[in-house]
């Protein structure tokens, strides 16, 4: 990893990341989180405070950077929930089938790879009766911002830890295995369209 990538690159993405629009977003999905969590790309940890520790009984925190676990140690200090870090990509979760009540994503999707492979193995540990719950950012349904996000997205991705604009979210969710029942589409306020178009709701496993 460059230096760049470990020294630096954490310190942009805490700052955007706890940006006071995307904590209000943030905060429409992670106080549902309840008995044992998945947070996948635990980052410096921004979602802590919002856990509600009377329903959650712990969270596996999956974050792959050594920055941002290094960077996350503050707000695991005074974290209202335990915290059991797994530092693997999100392709590689360990933990058993169906261990885990709710998943957490939340700004995550558009910076993981193989994000097939990453929800597949989301599927493989989430309860029957569990929960996905998502806050992200993708790919617009305005025609004027997705030419944008198409155009800036190969030069974006190298500054931004891999982030792609142009992802949509609810296909990705979709065509994993899981079913949603719950998504608000909505552009976040003081950010610049191409990189605010948001997802945000809820997703279950689907019945076969």
């Amino acid at each position: 990893m460059s230096f760049y990538d470990n020294k630096i690159l954490p310190h942009i993405l805490d700052t955007l990341c706890s940006h006071g629009a995307v904590m209000s977003q943030r905060e429409r999905v992670v106080p549902r989180a309840r008995g044992v969590v998945l947070e996948v790309g635990m980052g410096s940890g921004i979602n802590l405070p919002l856990y509600n520790p009377d329903i959650v009984d712990f969270v596996w925190g999956l974050e792959p950077a050594e920055g941002m676990r290094k960077k996350a140690l503050p707000n695991l200090a005074k974290s209202p929930v335990e915290v059991k870090w797994l530092d693997l990509p999100g392709e590689k979760i360990p933990l058993d089938d169906e261990s885990v009540d709710t998943v957490l994503l939340t700004y995550t999707l558009c910076t993981i790879s193989d994000w097939q492979s990453a929800l597949e193995q989301m599927h493989r540990v989430l309860k029957h009766e569990g929960k996905l719950l998502f806050c992200e950012h993708g790919h617009s349904c305005h025609e004027p911002v997705s030419k944008w996000q198409h155009r800036i997205t190969p030069m974006w991705k190298k500054l931004a830890g891999g982030c792609h604009l142009n992802r949509s979210i609810s296909e990705m969710i979709s065509s994993s295995g899981f079913t949603i029942t719950e998504l608000d589409n909505c552009y976040m306020e003081s950010f610049p369209k191409i990189t605010g178009y948001m997802y945000i709701g809820e997703a279950e496993k689907q019945i076969d």
